[in-house]
């Protein structure tokens, strides 16, 4: 199928923000703390309206009392709810970890499959969950589309006016490098926090994009 001329300006525009926004941010990453694959999916978990340095802090608490998946797993919903509850949502957010945990330890043997769909039907675990896990744990390609990617790729002009996180991901994978999007994603957190922010006004004076961008704001 041929592509149009707005698919392939698009496919332009989006190589050259990779470039910029590698260039500005080499060593972005996720900022959830984690050395095994089912605690980030724990730390997404709570991450869910709310920021990730608290999140950091919580789990330390909820790894020592619970080390292991078989452990987490045999948590009762309220052990686990006294301490995430500083991360907000404590009880869906400690029901939904408590039963992820169960599944993993009952189906995988404690394992984080490494297959897409499996890990959406993990209890609490969405699109943008499975696609940073795939991404950052697996090294496969991913798009996590989150509110900073979402806002810069409609400021940008990389998507038009789409605001939904799955149709936003889908258009993106038409644009985006399968093997850029996850290391993209990431960089688009650090810019949106540090320059292309959503409380307050844009820095588009400072912006490594400002004559490229389409300042949809």
């Amino acid at each position: 199928m041929k592509e149009s001329k707005k698919t392939k300006e698009k496919k332009a525009l989006a190589l050259e923000v990779i470039a910029r926004l590698k260039q500005e941010y080499p060593h972005s990453d996720c900022t959830l703390d984690y050395n095994e694959a089912w605690k980030l999916l724990v730390s997404v978990r709570l991450a869910a309206q709310c920021t990730d340095a608290p999140v950091n802090v919580v789990v330390q608490g909820l790894y020592e009392k619970f080390p292991t998946v078989a452990a987490l797993a045999a948590a009762e919903v309220p052990e686990i709810e006294e301490i995430v509850k500083p991360c907000g949502l404590g009880h869906s957010k400690a029901r939904d970890i408590s039963a992820c945990m169960q599944m993993l330890h009952e189906k995988y043997d404690d394992k984080v499959p490494d297959d897409f769909d499996k890990l959406l039907e993990l209890p609490g675990v969405g699109r943008k969950s499975a696609n940073l896990i795939m991404g950052d744990v697996f090294g496969k390609p991913a798009i996590v589309t989150d509110t900073h990617c979402i806002r810069l790729t409609n400021r940008i002009g990389l998507v038009d006016g789409i605001k939904e996180p799955k149709k936003v991901e889908m258009a993106l994978w038409e644009i985006i490098p399968p093997e850029e999007g996850s290391d993209f994603c990431h960089r688009l957190v650090d810019h949106g926090r540090e320059v292309c922010t959503a409380r307050t006004k844009p820095y588009c004076d400072k912006c490594c994009l400002k004559d490229i961008c389409a300042k949809r704001i």
